[in-house]
């Protein structure tokens, strides 16, 4: 009955959309719509409380634009050096604006109804030139954005560790931000690809896996529970996993540490929350080819913009079409994706964006190599192109709602359907003789389908008692999910290990011999409170959650449930300083629920994290950088483990700990440089596992990484002018094969590289075309990566050169 009257309050709970939407139809309720273009810029908008701190003035006026809901042209050169002392209380946009430019020379000028232009008196304004200056690139910011105030690669701000727009630096959590022009400069194609340069992230434990994205943070798997899609977890069990299509992604932040205080059940590691591209107020046309080795080809677009004169709705419309092939044998790399957004803004306080996308995609199923005992590779393919894909769609519709009340209330709702559907046949090696020279094969299909509704219902109010300045929360989310999945296998014809006879054999599709039902509900209910007072910030929240979970095999017309809860929460405290240092401590708890029982029948426990962390975080006055340390103890209890007297089923005592420390500074400097670095320590140890496990270091995981990437473009008025060149390096140490720490994997340094053209300074006429060449793997390293006693191929070198045309 609990999980019952759960349903029907989660059911109630999205019942308050239609209220909502009753509300803002009512006339006397509706706000003065935003005068049409031409028309006195501020003479309508009205009051907004702004909390924009001191500091560099291109920071702060990003922070301004995101709460007034405007777009900003600054030139960044007329920015260079600049501090304001900021604003805080409840202005109009103008009169916010006017306190941010006091004493710094700048002057402003609304071109349009939704456009603020910055410049310096007697220079160029933004998006012109003076005679005799030289056109420099300007800082863009989209007042309906993320949030994130992101000036080239440095985001200053998220609401992915506190779901408030919170300045990072006031944040007591390790976040990383990989920007919209990061994505762009390194030309990724994979989420994997996107967050490989993360301090505390590693990928391809698995070597080169195209099935899906397979990631750890601080050491612990986030690619079923931690992947998140504009707030909201897209569940995933099996192989029915969502593929990311990066062109459709703004920004991407990576937290770090537990973070169920305010997201529910999910991994120790942290999280990576992707944000979806959405409707912006100016036009924006684009459309790009590409070309690679490995026979690739891919077309792509990006058109939006305003659909009505007074900018009331807004439409973005993406998609990507690929047809490639890749360095396996046989394999596929095919995709279509389409992903449409639309945005409707009645009126000031209030703001609807509904999200969508379709995609379609082809890619091998089976991993490059077979691999005999302590990861020795054989120079056998495990695959075969006969019998080897993966094919998935996926679709997923939802929308962001947010309504502003008063200066204090504000409310929003997140709500997303969605689907996947992978089919996926494979073949394998189980054995191969070396007298006879032929191995032994088998196959395998799975068809697993996941549907999944998620929503989050939150509460802000932001108010002060005395001298203390409260940002509460109150929230409640709900995901329900929905696996089908039927396997089957069968054997196929041995290979020739001679004449290496791929493809010249039939191979028969096995029958679907098991069907697995799986559905899963969780009710989460959470508050936060984040009090500054003077220069200390203290962040307190708490969260409860139940879940409920059900089993049901099909064939043996079986059936099982559990339910579990848990409370979990977070404290942490931060002091920023006037010099932008911000030192912090926190301590966070997570949980996740597990499926199955033991030997004796009764069910699993919930595997709970804990994690310890202090850091400090440095915005640097005079240049746009951000620069973050932290040391941090984590760790997961009561994992699962395989049952030594029974290695059929599990046993729940598992626990693994995790020490580390983690650097990265981010920086695009107005000379044209723009970087990201990062170090990572950490020491992994388990701590309650199997005899042979206990002491000794889970499998996969390197000791330390390195990374760095750099970009140069050559400034306006040079002679090279229109050239950019980027170059990184990712070193990964050795980590051991297995988890008894018998052998180990080597350590490789991995080079990538861009080159891009701006074909307008070489002509005006041409403005907007660019060419660009990226490179992973630049020098085409053969590596092998080794995890729970199997070793995999890395990937090899992809080369792929772009034409860009934006209009």
């Amino acid at each position: 009955m609990g999980g019952v009257s759960r349903s029907r309050t989660a059911a109630a709970l999205l019942c308050s959309t239609a209220w909502l939407a009753i509300h803002l139809a009512d006339p006397a309720q509706a706000q003065q719509r935003p005068p049409a273009a031409g028309a006195p810029a501020t003479a309508s908008r009205g009051t907004a409380t702004f909390n924009v701190p001191a500091g560099p003035v291109g920071i702060a006026l990003t922070q301004w634009a995101e709460t007034a809901r405007l777009r900003l042209l600054a030139s960044t050169d007329a920015l260079r050096g600049l501090r304001t002392s900021g604003v805080s209380g409840v202005h109009t946009p103008e009169q916010a604006l006017r306190q941010l430019l006091a004493g710094t020379g700048l002057s402003y000028r609304f071109t349009n109804a939704s456009t603020v232009a910055i410049s310096r008196p007697g220079a160029a304004a933004a998006g012109g030139t003076a005679e005799g200056a030289i056109a420099l690139d300007t800082i863009d910011v989209q007042g309906a954005g993320t949030g994130d105030g992101t000036i080239g690669y440095v985001a200053t701000r998220s609401n992915a560790a506190t779901k408030t727009n919170t300045p990072l630096i006031e944040t007591p959590q390790s976040i990383s931000v990989v920007s919209r022009q990061q994505l762009e400069d390194r030309n990724v194609q994979t989420l994997s690809e996107a967050i490989s340069y993360t301090p505390g992230v590693t990928t391809g434990i698995s070597g080169f896996d195209s099935r899906f994205d397979a990631f750890t943070i601080r050491g612990f798997d986030v690619t079923y529970n931690g992947i998140y899609r504009d707030g909201l977890r897209q569940p995933a069990g099996n192989m029915a996993i969502y593929k990311e299509e990066p062109y459709g992604i703004q920004d991407i932040f990576v937290v770090r540490g537990p973070s169920s205080s305010l997201f529910g059940s999910g991994s120790p590691g942290g999280l990576v929350n992707l944000i979806s591209k959405r409707p912006t107020s100016q036009p924006l046309r684009e459309v790009e080819l590409q070309i690679g080795n490995w026979d690739r080809y891919q077309g792509s677009f990006d058109i939006g913009g305003p659909a009505d004169p007074q900018g009331q709705f807004l439409y973005r419309l993406t998609g990507v079409v690929r047809e490639s092939k890749n360095w396996t044998l046989g394999g596929r790399d095919d995709r279509v994706n389409l992903a449409p957004s639309f945005t409707w803004r009645p009126n000031d306080q209030t703001s609807l964006t509904v999200l969508g996308e379709y995609q379609s995609s082809t890619t091998p199923a089976a991993f490059p190599y077979y691999a005999t005992t302590n990861g020795a590779r054989s120079p056998a393919y495990s695959s075969d192109p006969a019998f080897n894909a993966m094919d998935q769609t996926q679709f997923r519709i939802g929308y962001l709602l947010e309504h502003r009340f008063d200066e204090v209330f504000t409310f929003r709702q997140n709500f997303r359907y969605a689907r996947v559907d992978a089919d996926v046949k494979y073949v394998g090696i189980s054995a191969i003789d070396p007298v006879a020279m032929t191995a032994s094969r088998y196959t395998g299909r799975v068809r697993d389908v996941m549907d999944a509704i998620s929503a989050d219902n939150q509460l802000q109010a932001n108010f002060s008692t005395g001298a203390i300045q409260h940002t509460m929360l109150f929230g409640v989310d709900y995901i329900q999910s929905h696996l089908n999945s039927r396997m089957g296998f069968g054997s196929a014809p041995d290979l020739n290990l001679v004449t290496l006879n791929y493809g010249a054999q039939p191979i028969a599709t096995p029958a679907l011999t098991s069907s697995t039902m799986q559905s899963q509900r969780q009710l989460g209910i959470y508050a936060q409170d984040q009090l500054k007072w003077g220069r200390w910030i203290l962040t307190l929240g708490g969260r409860q959650d139940w879940v409920d979970t059900s089993t049901r095999d099909v064939i043996a017309a079986a059936s099982d449930g559990n339910s579990n809860h848990a409370f979990t929460g977070r404290a942490g405290l931060t002091y920023v300083f006037d010099s932008g240092i911000a030192p912090y401590v926190s301590y966070s708890t997570s949980f996740v629920p597990n499926l199955g029982r033991g030997l004796s029948g009764t069910a699993f426990n919930p595997t709970t994290g804990s994690q310890a962390e202090i850091g400090i975080k440095y915005q640097p006055a005079g240049f746009n950088g951000f620069l973050t340390a932290a040391l941090f103890e984590l760790t997961q209890n009561g994992g699962l483990v395989t049952d030594p007297t029974n290695p059929s089923f599990q046993i729940q005592r598992g626990s693994i700990r995790a020490r580390g420390l983690e650097l990265q500074a981010v920086a695009s400097l107005g000379n044209g440089v723009s970087l990201t670095a990062s170090y990572t320590h950490l020491s992994l140890v388990t701590m309650k596992g199997t005899p042979d496990t206990v002491g000794r270091t889970p499998s996969g995981i390197p000791g330390d990484t390195v990374s760095l990437w750099a970009n140069y473009a050559v400034p306006p008025g040079d002679a090279w002018s229109g050239f950019s060149v980027g170059a990184g390096v990712r070193y990964t140490g050795f980590s051991y094969g297995n988890d008894q720490n018998t052998f180990q994997s080597d350590a490789v340094a991995l080079v990538d590289a861009a080159v891009r053209y701006n074909f307008g300074a070489l002509d005006k006429r041409l403005s907007g075309l660019t060419l660009k060449i990226n490179a992973q793997n630049l020098f085409d390293r053969n590596f092998t990566t080794c995890q729970a006693g199997y070793c995999y191929m890395g990937a090899r070198r992809t080369v792929i050169a772009s034409l860009n045309y934006r209009w």
